[in-house]
């Protein structure tokens, strides 16, 4: 509970003693019943607890916004108080018990919502307070931000990893469950990358950072949930329309309430106006028409389903995506990295005239330049540290190959395509794979198999989006034909899309999201590198994989998974089908109850005491509802 929160509960809790006090002296008559000293004695708890709500009033009257509910709350009570002077009757307990209940349900939504910002912020806490450098073999502490990249760090057991590097020296168990949501321990040691946030468990750690503190990856993910509530749903901005046309509505209703009944008494029934019976109508009606369980509760609610799915390493950039992913009926996967590990491993060398061993070395140093998964395991295959003087005039081919001076040999290493644009006669190969063909000075001298490895939850992923409404999904590959519908049926995709280039996987998003434009269908594209970043920008939801996704696709994209685990989408799914659901009911009921209170109202069946519950009432229990979204675990 902040300070605010304390002084406003004491605020409630001396207001309600001298109500209670004041009660019991005028029912043993030391009060008089009337007069200007009752009057005086009960505006002492009014004031105590209604002048913050007087003044914003008055400000808003002021500033010339005068709809808000400060304004409905102000005109109910002072019209209540007025109502006591011109009848005489002295009672002024509605009036001041009015405000104290609505005072009673701002307390307990400033405390809900604060309650809820607080455990988001905790299963967020993973903000580094200080990295350890060593200087003259003591450990000093350091403020994060001054530490430059290639930087040594040592990060003791119990501490966070303030950046991400890689370590250098030592081996431990990482805790990443504030990250990713996984609440089994990560075990690295010496060439293993390692992220920010993540908790060190046993042993010490030397890490060589790579990223400054403003890049890393703990500030990325600090900045997605923060700024997240800025992005509003369409809920949000309904309700916010909704308000500003609801607040001046129900006034003019009120006012109307107020002086057409006496007057349609005067000028056609020939009856008493009976002002006072109808004032008070009028009042009750304002009191009860106060808007605030549904400015509160929606935004409540999304936020809570933002937290709920940050704490299962699922980062919502926004309140409108969690809503449009809730009407996802199409997902669309790029397949390296997404669906299989990305990890490729060369499975078979097919050689023609020159050895084995020649075939790998030539393709290896041909690849030297290139950071691409298949160079990369063609590079770790051969083994040896590669002596770039041997390599020149290096040319990569986007989607085909690489053409290299190797030795003096031109060494032209790719796809089919790339030899078909060299005019090469090539050999097919039958094994499942992709096939990297190789030719020197133009002859053709073999190929290598490599494969990649599907991820171990990919094939339930598929399941679970079909079992959650999710009614087709798609595979994007620039492998080759043989190698994707390979991937593709063993996890029962239902398309299959092959070897596309980047700008081949953007035109093919753009034909799907034309197909489902006249459904009204939500499409999202699931990806994790550079080339993924235009696709995730052109989907309606663009989701990508932050452990091992490029910094481009997770900065394009609108939803990130820190664990890289294709099954957290339909847990994403999930979380926002409820979040959806929370705020429906919310609005509903809400509206319902609302409508009910007032027609009672109008018509006499209900009292200020009712009103008071259909405002405070129904905040409290919108709220309570709306909370509901932050728990997600057994979803």
């Amino acid at each position: 509970m902040n300070k605010k929160q304390k002084k406003m509960l004491i605020r409630i809790i001396i207001s309600a003693i001298l109500l209670v006090v004041l009660q019991c002296l005028s029912s043993i008559s030391i009060l008089p019943e009337n007069g200007p000293i009752r009057f005086i004695t009960y505006m002492i708890p009014y004031a105590i607890i209604g002048y913050d709500i007087l003044l914003k009033a008055f400000k808003g009257i002021r500033n010339k916004q005068v709809f808000d509910e400060a304004f409905l709350m102000a005109v109910a009570t002072i019209g209540a108080i007025a109502l006591a002077i011109y009848s005489q009757s002295g009672d002024y307990t509605e009036a001041i018990a009015v405000m104290l209940f609505y005072q009673v349900g701002e307390w307990f939504q400033s405390y809900a919502v604060g309650k809820s910002r607080k455990n988001i912020s905790e299963l967020m806490d993973i903000r580094p307070d200080y990295a350890n450098i060593e200087i003259d073999g003591k450990l000093e502490k350091v403020d994060p931000d001054e530490i430059e990249i290639d930087s040594i760090i040592v990060v003791q057991p119990g501490e966070k990893v303030p950046l991400d590097g890689i370590v250098i020296e030592g081996t431990s168990t990482l805790n990443t469950a504030a990250l990713t949501g996984e609440s089994l321990p990560r075990d690295v040691g010496v060439g293993d990358e390692i992220v920010s946030g993540c908790i060190n468990e046993t042993g010490v750690l030397k890490i060589q950072t790579t990223k400054e503190f403003w890049d890393s990856t703990v500030s990325k993910i600090l900045d997605l949930v923060e700024n997240a509530t800025s992005r509003k749903s369409k809920s949000e901005d309904f309700i916010t329309k909704f308000a500003r046309v609801y607040t001046p509505a129900v006034v003019y209703a009120a006012i109307a309430l107020a002086f057409i009944p006496p007057i349609v008494n005067i000028l056609f029934l020939s009856n008493e106006p009976q002002w006072n019976i109808w004032v008070y109508r009028a009042l009750t009606f304002l009191v009860a028409s106060c808007p605030c369980a549904l400015v509160v509760s929606i935004p409540l609610s999304f936020f809570a389903g933002i937290g709920g799915a940050s704490n299962e390493g699922v980062l919502v950039k926004g309140s409108n995506y969690l809503e449009i992913l809730s009407k996802t009926k199409t997902v669309v996967f790029d397949k390296t990295g997404t669906l299989t590990q990305g990890v490729f491993e060369v499975n078979g060398i097919h050689y023609n005239r020159i050895s084995e061993e020649q075939l790998i070395e030539y393709a290896a140093l041909a690849e030297s330049a290139s950071s691409h998964p298949i160079s990369k395991s063609i590079q770790k295959a051969y083994g040896k540290e590669i002596d770039r003087t041997r390599v020149s005039n290096i040319k990569e081919i986007s989607g085909n190959g690489v053409i290299a001076i190797v030795d003096g040999h031109s060494v032209a290493v790719g796809n089919d395509k790339l030899m078909n644009s060299l005019d090469i006669q090539y050999y097919e190969c039958h094994s499942v794979g992709t096939i990297i063909h190789m030719a020197i000075d133009n002859q053709y001298e073999g190929h290598i198999v490599i494969s990649d490895i599907i991820k171990p939850h990919s094939k339930e992923a598929i399941k679970e989006l079909k079992k959650n409404g999710v009614k087709k999904t798609i595979m994007l590959s620039g492998d080759a034909k043989s190698v994707a519908e390979s991937v593709a049926k063993e996890l029962a995709i239902d398309e299959v899309y092959a070897e596309l280039l980047p700008v081949d996987k953007v035109t093919k998003v753009e034909e799907l999201l034309q197909m489902k434009k006249d459904n009204n269908e939500v499409l999202a594209f699931v990806g994790d590198g550079i080339n993924d970043a235009p696709v995730l920008r052109r989907a309606d939801i663009g989701i990508a994989m932050g452990a091992m996704g490029s910094d481009a696709a997770i900065e394009a994209a609108d939803i990130v998974l820190m664990d890289d685990d294709p099954l957290k989408i339909a847990k994403a799914i999930k979380i926002s089908r409820k979040s959806l659901r929370i705020v429906y009911q919310n609005i509903v009921f809400s509206i319902v109850i609302k409508l009910l209170c007032l027609l009672l109202v109008a018509v006499g069946l209900a009292n200020m005491w009712l009103a008071v519950f259909a405002d405070v009432g129904v905040m409290i229990i919108a709220v309570l509802n709306a909370i509901r979204a932050l728990f997600v675990k057994n979803l």
